[in-house]
């Protein structure tokens, strides 16, 4: 027989309903029954290996089985990335098993269906067990063995017969003294340096027969057992799988014979060899290097070094990773992929493939299994273009957990997904994934309320001791996302069960945030005005924050010694007045006034600060950086300034607009909301203007510059073609929510009470562009399609609206005539 353990099962179709919330909140199952009676076995490693330089390992171990009709299951887990293989044929589709997740406080059990793959008498269950995010390097210091030292591997079969609960069933095998380890023929495997592969070491008898070899050695043992194991929790979101392949556009061989590959695309995942019409992808021996990038040089080779991170312990550049290796075996047949790793990456770039090997090599794209939710469409393709480059980035950035980048950092950043989640949620189905990565927020959440700028974070609930890591943690507009996130899948979903099991966590954030306001003084300030004012109980102008963060112009030096009070004070003002929105949504009418009240307060701090009588934003010269568009429209859209001077405030970020150039300078925090904050105070012509223009910065420029993903800098690539940070990070994307709520023209509630969230009331209002002459949006809410289109032709307007039932809608047409609907199909007329 020929046995590829590397090959891919042929990837399903997603499953309806993939992204589906779950009923119980994800902490509050317990998986350990399903795992009763095993306990924890590692590989026999009698001295680890350096960090990037581990083999995967095989645990095996036989069970008998008599053939009959009731199902036999697997439960899992692993400290590491698993895989599991039943008599030579892999178990189940998912990817990078457990997944990621705060290992020190939950950690998921998988079940698989055995029965199609048994026979009876003697089976064999083998487990590829590797470094994973457990031990494996993990962030922007790339730093190993995060969460311990060595992996371990945790496992039952149980046969489950009719009306019998799974966890109930007869046991046939769990982990434990039985078990016998050896190396793989994976000779390194980490996620994010690569992985090797030696195919002339695999031997498929390692699959399928029982491991009496001598090279099999007893299991490490760790004294711990499944019933003693309070993280087990069973997983509460879809899984990660490679969902689909992705054929080179193009292949360009160079000089030497160094193939590379243009995908057209950036993505995330791992590259499949293998070979055509049953040969060898090459002659036995021969090793090939595979290095994955985003972009090439000059030379026409894949460049990475603008994805090599800086080591702040030793001042130095780290790789950049991204590099896997094949030794060939010249077995017909033979296939290669790395599913122990994980890339971002265009471009691939096969160096040691003699040049008349004719070798199939196909992307394997790899990610969360979302549904998607969201499409868009208008008059102008390059609009359509902009929409499909960011659902790019939202899939390659959603890997188990949602990532700042699938390449440099790999992390789970706060901030990140604080700024992208409104908008990921018209895309896809994110609210299972969300609430997943909720739950590890709130597990690695500080006792003082901090949260760390990456969840899950390998410290756990405490300091790291890295100095900038410790510092950064509870950064505003990174830390808000304990609040923000829950909140707006609330607004998305109307799920009130998010907002209540992370109610503890948001009273942590806000109090913790207040009481640093409340007991500490900026230096600066204090030498400006030495007897504080009585507003600055709430105004936060002391730890360390980021800032607005990415400006155009701006280089980014995160420095504790910056007062970024404008920022700290703006969000703490949000953060309350979300929270007190989310103690009325459950019934807590006390808490709900007190937060107001903190809200106020710091309202009042900011504008007291920060708002001077002539409507101007931090103009009095005592901010850092002066007075910036991110001010204005933080203040517009976190409703910081009274009713009665928004507009003027509205109408001075428009002319620092237009006096920038008909440019955007917006950073990280505040560019998704800049567009919505135009046009939703009478400057929708503005909006529209900054939205199609092109050039640098806007987001147009990066789609002429052919970005198939957004990039973390405006000027991510420049004209030379020189490459900077990053490119493929979502957070710019998030502009695609103003196709749907302004341009096409629905939109949530800001503050929606008990019967108007998860689409039960939307705001219907296209806000056509002097350009376009038709738009539509499609979203698949929690309450079935809603769909909205317009047309303008001659002097006609059009509006066609399809609202699922239980949905009410308040129309505003653009002659201002406004009405109220309720599900069903509708369609109106106005002049243009």
């Amino acid at each position: 027989m020929t046995l590829t353990t590397e090959a891919l099962p042929p990837a399903p179709a997603p499953r309806s309903g993939a992204g589906s919330a779950p009923a119980s909140s994800p902490a509050a199952a317990d998986a350990r029954p399903l795992l009763g009676g095993a306990a924890w076995v590692g590989p026999h490693e009698p001295v680890v290996p350096p960090v990037g330089e581990r083999p995967a390992y095989l645990l095996a171990c036989t069970f008998e089985h008599t053939a009959g009709l009731a199902p036999v299951l697997v439960h899992a887990t692993a400290e590491g990335v698993y895989e599991l293989f039943c008599n030579g044929t892999r178990v189940g589709d998912e990817q990078l098993t457990p997944g990621f997740s705060a290992y020190r406080r939950r950690l998921e059990v998988q079940t698989a269906d055995l029965t199609p793959l048994l026979r009876p008498g003697s089976n064999t269950l083998v487990a590829v067990l590797s470094d994973g995010w457990f031990r494996g390097r993990h962030g922007f210091q790339r730093h190993g063995d995060g969460f311990g030292e060595r992996t371990a591997l945790l496992l039952r079969v149980e046969q489950v017969d009719a009306g019998v609960a799974p966890g109930r069933g007869r046991t046939l095998l769990v982990s434990g003294d039985g078990w016998r380890s050896r190396p793989s023929h994976v000779l390194r495997a980490d996620l994010m340096d690569g992985q090797s592969l030696d195919l002339r070491a695999l031997d498929p008898e390692w699959f399928t027969a029982a491991p009496t070899d001598p090279d099999w050695q007893p299991v490490r043992t760790t004294g711990r057992v499944a019933s003693d194991d309070v993280r087990l929790v069973p997983p509460t979101a879809p899984p990660v799988r490679a969902v689909r392949e992705v054929a080179p556009i193009t292949t360009t061989v160079l000089d030497d014979g160094t193939r590379v590959l243009d995908l057209g695309l950036n993505l995330n995942g791992w590259v499949r060899l293998a070979g055509r019409d049953g040969k060898p992808i090459a002659p036995e021996g021969t090793r090939l290097t595979l290095t994955h990038g985003e972009a090439l040089d000059a030379a026409g080779r894949v460049d990475t070094g603008h994805l090599r991170a800086f080591d702040f312990a030793t001042k130095q550049l780290l790789p950049a990773g991204q590099v896997d290796e094949v030794i060939t075996s010249g077995v017909p047949g033979e296939e290669a992929e790395p599913r122990h790793t994980t890339h971002g990456f265009r471009y691939v770039q096969v160096e040691g493939l003699p040049r008349e090997a004719d070798a199939e090599v196909r992307a394997v794209e790899v990610r969360t299994d979302l549904r998607d939710t969201g499409a868009f469409t208008c008059d102008d393709p390059r609009l359509e273009r902009l929409h499909e480059v960011v659902v790019n980035s939202l899939r390659a950035n959603t890997c188990g957990v949602p990532t700042d980048c699938p390449q440099r950092e790999r992390s789970g950043f706060t901030g990140d997904w604080q700024v992208f989640v409104g908008t990921a949620a018209l895309l896809a189905d994110v609210h299972a994934f969300s609430r997943r990565w909720l739950a590890d927020l709130r597990a690695d959440q500080w006792v003082d309320g901090r949260v760390p700028t990456v969840v899950p974070n390998p410290a756990g609930a405490q300091p790291s001791g890295d100095a900038f890591e410790d510092m950064s943690a509870g950064s505003a507009g990174w830390g808000d996302a304990a609040v923000l996130v829950p909140w707006e899948l609330w607004r998305a979903y109307g799920d009130a069960g998010v907002l209540a099991e992370s109610l503890p966590s948001m009273r942590a954030w806000v109090d913790g945030q207040a009481e640093r306001a409340a007991s500490g003084r900026h230096p600066d300030r204090a030498a400006r005005r030495p007897e504080p004012a009585a507003h600055e109980r709430y105004l936060l102008d002391t730890g360390f924050h980021f800032g607005e963060w990415l400006e155009p112009g701006v280089e980014p030096h995160p420095d504790p010694r910056v007062d970024h009070a404008v920022v700290a004070t703006a969000f703490l003002a949000r953060s309350a007045r979300l929270l007190a929105a989310s103690c009325t949504v459950l019934g807590l009418a006390d808490e709900a006034a007190r937060y107001g009240d903190l809200a106020d307060g710091a309202t009042g701090a900011w504008q007291a600060e920060f708002l001077g009588p002539d409507d101007r934003v931090a103009a009095d010269g005592t901010v850092p950086g002066g007075e910036r568009q991110a001010h204005y429209v933080r203040a517009l859209a976190f409703g910081l300034v009274p009713a009665e001077r928004r507009q003027a405030v509205a109408d001075r970020l428009a002319e620092r607009v237009v006096a920038d150039g008909t440019r955007l300078t917006t950073g990280f925090l505040a560019t998704g909301q800049l567009l919505p904050a135009l046009a939703d105070h009478g400057h929708a012509d503005l909006a529209h203007a900054l939205l199609v223009r092109t050039g640098v910065p806007s987001w147009l420029g990066m789609i002429e510059a052919g970005a198939t993903t957004m990039w973390e800098w405006w000027d991510g690539v420049a004209e030379d073609g020189s490459v900077r940070g990053s490119l493929d990070h979502y957070s710019k994307g998030a502009v695609a929510s103003f196709l749907h709520t302004h341009l096409a023209g629905v939109r949530l509630p800001d503050l929606p009470g008990a019967g108007e969230a998860g689409y039960a009331r939307v705001r219907v209002e296209p806000l056509p562009g002097p350009s376009l002459n038709r738009a539509s949006t499609r979203l698949e809410t929690v309450r079935g399609p809603l769909t909205c289109a317009w047309t303008r032709e001659d002097a006609a307007f059009t509006l066609t609206l399809t609202l699922p039932v239980g949905t009410t809608a308040d129309v505003v047409l653009p002659d201002g005539s406004t009405r109220t609907v309720t599900g069903g199909d509708h369609v109106w007329e106005c002049p243009a």
